[in-house]
């Protein structure tokens, strides 16, 4: 295929995280900018800027390879996640804007729909939309590039499962729409904190140590009340 030079980065992201190119697996110039169609230049940026998020590692004698993450980094990223999802909602909650509100909405009106008719592949698109959202509402484009980049690791490290109750997941997304309308940023703050840790706990690593099967994340935490959250 052929894309342009400026996606290139992005295109070989998408593929690690799709599990095109392996954990451990070599990354060489020649093959990658044959495979995208453009010139050794723009692949050589690309993984440096990879590096640096942790997706590539330089290997003495083997060159640019796909990082291998231990289990306690993928553990550490849901932990990150936890401290800023709420963070970014609390923010959203002062500085979003009437054209941020009206997307998020949208997509919570779909995603209660979809949960309806039980379509788990849209709902998943559309979560990560919301959040996506969520975090440029947010308006601090260093916490929104964070916020990415950590979806972007989690989505490679974790295999997830589907909300046991689509419908009540997507009633804690319009809660926390509803909070961040309102300009109520702890309810907002609180709400992604419950929100989150919740989904957290249908994470299953793609990997573990020993040849494992992928085991779903173990949440230590007692569980939260949401009775006092809920109005």
């Amino acid at each position: 295929m052929r894309i342009p030079a400026h996606s290139v980065c992005t295109a070989i992201r998408d593929d690690i995280v799709a599990g095109v190119h392996e954990r451990g697996s070599r990354l060489t110039e020649e093959l990658l900018a044959r495979r995208y169609g453009v010139s050794r230049v723009p692949v050589r940026e690309a993984l440096r800027t990879l590096e640096a998020e942790g997706f590539v590692v330089t290997r003495r004698h083997a060159g640019a390879c796909v990082a291998e993450p231990t289990e306690q980094e993928a553990a550490d990223l849901l932990e990150m996640r936890a401290l800023l999802e709420p963070l970014g909602a609390a923010r959203a909650a002062r500085r979003r804007t009437e054209a941020h509100l009206k997307v998020l909405r949208g997509l919570v009106r779909l995603g209660q729909e979809r949960a309806r008719q039980g379509n788990s592949e849209d709902l998943r698109s559309l979560g990560g939309w919301f959040h996506e959202t969520l975090a440029q509402a947010a308006a601090s484009p260093s916490l929104t590039s964070t916020l990415t980049q950590l979806r972007h690791k989690i989505a490679w490290m974790y295999a997830v499962d589907a909300p046991a109750v689509p419908v009540e997941y997507w009633a804690e997304h319009g809660a926390i729409v509803d909070a961040v309308a309102r300009g109520d940023s702890e309810r907002a703050r609180a709400l992604t904190a419950v929100h989150t840790e919740r989904a957290s706990s249908g994470h299953r690593l793609r990997f573990a140590s020993g040849g494992d099967r992928p085991e779903r994340v173990r949440n230590s935490q007692r569980p939260v009340n949401m009775t006092s959250l809920r109005h």
